[in-house]
């Protein structure tokens, strides 16, 4: 006959919590049992929570990147992909091998749609009607300058420390990502060198940014993609360009910034000046 065994819950992050309430022990031996037991499940769920984190800032990152990178067996990598792939938390991205010969695609991981939203998006449905009511009741520019004014304050915090790195583009991009890492965005920069025979001019950094606090909103209304990529530009001092984004189903938003030319020289706010944006979307473009 087969007993049962209190209901579980599932986390956002797909783990399985244990029953909150614990039968009373009838014996010492059963006491100690739920006293290692509790301990080593919330180490797992720790561990488990390193390795969500990791694939977050790190992904796509294959399950052998992994493990040289938290210091755990391939097995236990694997085991706690798995899990949190049948959460739904994570996905598989399939990605061409470097080198010669044929072979199996490579396995990366990357956070999911869901994953992302399981983040935090208790915003999402009041903010949705709120923008929504505004542009039918004032257009779509007042969603604009409601998008210029929100990341005109991000532009007037970033632009000292970003100020303070110099005319190099390439401190000027990491001086951007550590700020918006620290803003909650889990940014990163990757440097491209053109190597002859391509002129110097191809040069780049691209930012990436693993996280998007706005993610669902900005798919709903991508003038806020327009809006901070145009902000990054102005920051860093040259035209960039948005090659992915998260509101548009890629796994990070990535921005390509040309290292080859000199900085600009550029105003630090638009919250004033919602005109000088370009009117055509920029989130998703095409490499230039």
């Amino acid at each position: 006959m087969y007993s049962m065994s209190p209901p579980q819950s599932v986390s956002p992050t797909g783990r399985t919590s244990l029953p909150r309430t614990v039968p009373r022990a009838s014996s010492g031996s059963v006491a100690a049992d739920a006293s290692v037991a509790f301990p080593a499940a919330d180490a797992e769920e720790r561990t488990r929570d390193r390795v969500l984190n990791a694939v977050l800032e790190h992904g796509p990152i294959s399950a052998t990147e992994l493990g040289d990178l938290l210091g755990f067996t391939s097995a236990a990598v694997r085991r706690h992909l798995d899990h949190l792939s049948s959460g739904g938390v994570i996905e598989v991205k399939r990605a061409a091998r470097s080198g010669a010969g044929a072979g199996r695609p490579a396995r990366r991981y990357v956070l999911s749609s869901q994953g992302q939203q399981t983040l935090g998006n208790d915003y999402l449905d009041i903010a949705s009607l709120a923008l929504r009511r505004l542009g039918e009741m004032a257009g779509p520019e007042a969603v604009r300058q409601f998008a210029v004014e929100r990341f005109g304050e991000m532009e007037r915090r970033y632009a000292p420390e970003i100020e303070a790195a110099g005319q190099d583009i390439t401190a000027r991009a990491q001086a951007l990502s550590e700020a918006l890492s620290r803003d909650g965005f889990v940014a990163s920069t990757a440097s491209i060198e053109a190597r002859a025979p391509l002129p110097a001019a191809l040069s780049s950094v691209q930012l990436c940014q693993g996280h998007c606090p706005i993610q669902q909103l900005a798919a709903q209304f991508p003038v806020f993609c327009d809006v901070e990529t145009d902000v990054f530009s102005r920051l860093v001092g040259v035209d960039v360009r948005r090659l992915s984004t998260l509101a548009r189903g890629g796994h990070v938003c990535t921005t390509h910034i040309p290292t080859g030319r000199p900085a600009a020289t550029v105003p630090h706010s638009t919250a004033t000046n919602p005109g000088s944006l370009d009117e055509v979307s920029n989130h998703l473009q095409e490499r230039p």
